[in-house]
């Protein structure tokens, strides 16, 4: 989440960000209310407000009980037949005192989780570039790599990923929906081999730009999710639960990589600190449909290489250019056609301050899919998991912990990878093209 400051010393900057992004804080502030973003500032500063309030009668009182405290100590410097009917009022002020401390704790409490409840779901601050707006035509192209194969001037049409891997059976989405339901899938044959290429592939490249390999767990706890921003609850959320238990399947490594460093205090020296995690993916995909969720494009089941860094503040812009040069020379060397484009304001999710999406051209719904992202989420996670570091001493005084910048990018997500690479290297007599930096691990220049 955000420091709590920016509420205080800068609300304008929150207002206008809940503009930028068309965020409801609250459930009853119209969004077709001219000031509707004023609306919820102003309620989120009474919020802070009353919970301020709180804290300063709080201290109130401790001076109260002090001088009540001091009164019974100069009670006992009076002659003993003094004392008790001098002891007397303040005793019962003493209790009042006690009382009122035990209402006013209370009451603080609830009035900062209330203040909290509210102000997590206020999401981050956004870069100054990124383009305003909430439609996909809002996005900002920065440039296209690669081009489209001509299959017209090749003599046919191409087909579409599922077309071309159920005749080649290389998935089985019937067996998979026996199984565990619709849009659970067995991958098989030589899809098998590919798939394991892919994640071979990115963890080589991965390791080549220095970041630590990890195989992470496909469980995580309901607060780490939390913490980085992914809402475990509710009709609309993504995630799959542990019923009697408060661990849910992770939709991306990016929750298992952030986490793995929750109250932690790193050394400056120690940045930027680069891992990369294998997992696989869980996601109930709640209202998805549509073309494109065909197939293996949208699934509730797939594995994944995630890039993450942990870095000082000054570092993560630099650093986000890199995860994003990773991405696509991942991709260039897939020999995939691909878009990158800088994500508007209404399409960022919370934690984000920016956001870069790569998109596949993808022959079968001739059009580009988002394919990898990659993001900054400033310290809006580090905040919420207590991941800081310790900047370098100054003329040997020790400096107070700050918060990490965290930010996240998908090397490669297999199932959507494999349907690039179905579509884009498809050739005429059913076969398909393996990119030559996978033929090593298929073992074949052609499937199928």
């Amino acid at each position: 989440m955000l420091d709590i400051k920016v509420l205080r010393e800068a609300p304008e900057s929150v207002c206008d960000n809940l503009k930028k992004r068309r965020v409801r804080i609250f459930d009853d502030v119209d969004l077709q209310a001219d000031s509707w973003a004023e609306q919820t500032t102003a309620r989120l500063q009474k919020l802070d407000q009353d919970y301020l309030d709180l804290l300063h009668q709080q201290e109130q009182l401790r001076r109260q009980q002090n001088d009540n405290s001091a009164a019974m100590r100069k009670v006992g410097k009076l002659p003993k037949a003094e004392q008790a009917a001098a002891r007397k009022p303040l005793i019962a002020t003493g209790r009042e005192l006690r009382e009122r401390e035990k209402q006013l704790a209370e009451a603080t409490e609830q009035a900062q989780a209330a203040r909290d409840d509210a102000w997590r779901c206020v999401p981050n601050l956004t870069h100054p570039a990124v383009p305003t707006g909430h439609l996909d035509s809002d996005h900002k192209e920065l440039r296209k790599v690669g081009t489209p194969r001509d299959f017209q001037a090749e003599g046919f049409e191409p087909k579409d990923h599922l077309e071309l891997a159920e005749e080649r059976a290389w998935v089985d989405f019937g067996a998979g929906a026996r199984v565990a339901g619709q849009k659970w899938y067995y991958l098989k044959n030589a899809a098998v081999l590919l798939d394991l290429a892919l994640q071979r592939y990115a963890l080589g490249v991965a390791q080549k730009h220095g970041f630590t390999l990890h195989i992470t767990p496909d469980l995580a706890r309901r607060d780490i999710l939390d913490g980085l921003g992914f809402n475990p609850r509710g009709e609309s959320t993504q995630v799959y639960s542990i019923e009697r238990s408060d661990l849910c399947l992770v939709g991306t490594a990016e929750i298992t990589l952030g986490g793995m460093l929750a109250d932690s205090i790193l050394a400056e020296e120690e940045l930027p600190l680069l891992v990369a995690g294998l997992s696989h993916c869980f996601r109930t995909e709640a209202g998805a449909a549509g073309q494109e969720s065909r197939g293996l494009y949208r699934v509730h089941q797939f594995t994944k290489v995630e890039l993450f860094a942990f870095t000082t503040p000054d570092q993560s812009d630099l650093m986000h250019d890199k995860l994003l040069a990773i991405e696509e020379e991942i991709f260039q060397g897939l020999e995939i056609p691909y878009r990158v484009l800088d994500i508007a304001s209404g399409d960022l999710g919370g934690p984000a301050y920016r956001k870069y999406d790569l998109e596949a051209w993808m022959p079968g719904r001739n059009a580009y899919g988002e394919i990898t992202s990659t993001s900054n989420c400033t310290d809006y996670q580090a905040r919420r998991l207590k991941i800081r570091y310790r900047p370098e001493a100054v003329d040997g005084k020790k400096q107070k912990p700050k918060y990490c910048h965290m930010l996240n990018g998908t090397a490669v997500a297999c199932s959507r990878a494999l349907v690039a690479i179905f579509e884009n290297h498809q050739q005429a007599d059913g076969r398909v093209k393996v990119p030559k930096v996978l033929v090593p691990w298929v073992g074949a220049e052609f499937i199928g």
